[in-house]
């Protein structure tokens, strides 16, 4: 059973960062791929941003781009999203993911955090 832990989230004032990681248990055909998800209250779960444990490719949905910077440790098995300029608008739970393809699909994750809240006051 793989096992995804997130860590980092917080109350941060518009404007400022934070960082968030995130750890998976081990890593398979099935964890190819780590994503981060949010899901901001009355609203669906969205794509944030994606990277492989090969490569150095990294996909950002639109409104994080410039802003937010996905990395990856590949010998601690860690992801970590870098959030800078943070707006009131990037407020929601985030959830780090595991799955088989570089996508901003949810479905093609198969492995998910518990999710961490990150709280942006204006």
């Amino acid at each position: 059973q793989v096992q995804v832990v997130e860590s980092g989230g917080g109350l941060v004032q518009a404007g400022d960062s934070l960082r968030l990681s995130c750890v998976v248990s081990r890593r398979t055909s099935d964890t190819y791929a780590m994503g981060w998800f949010r899901q901001a209250p009355r609203k669906e779960r969205e794509f944030v941003a994606s990277v492989a444990w090969s490569g150095n490719s990294t996909y950002y949905t639109d409104s994080v781009k410039g802003r937010f910077t996905i990395s990856k440790d590949n010998a601690k098995r860690m992801v970590h999203l870098q959030m800078n300029d943070l707006k009131v608008e990037d407020t929601a739970v985030y959830y780090c993911a595991a799955g088989r393809l570089v996508t901003g699909l949810s479905r093609a994750y198969g492995y998910w955090g518990q999710g961490t809240q990150v709280t942006v006051s204006s």
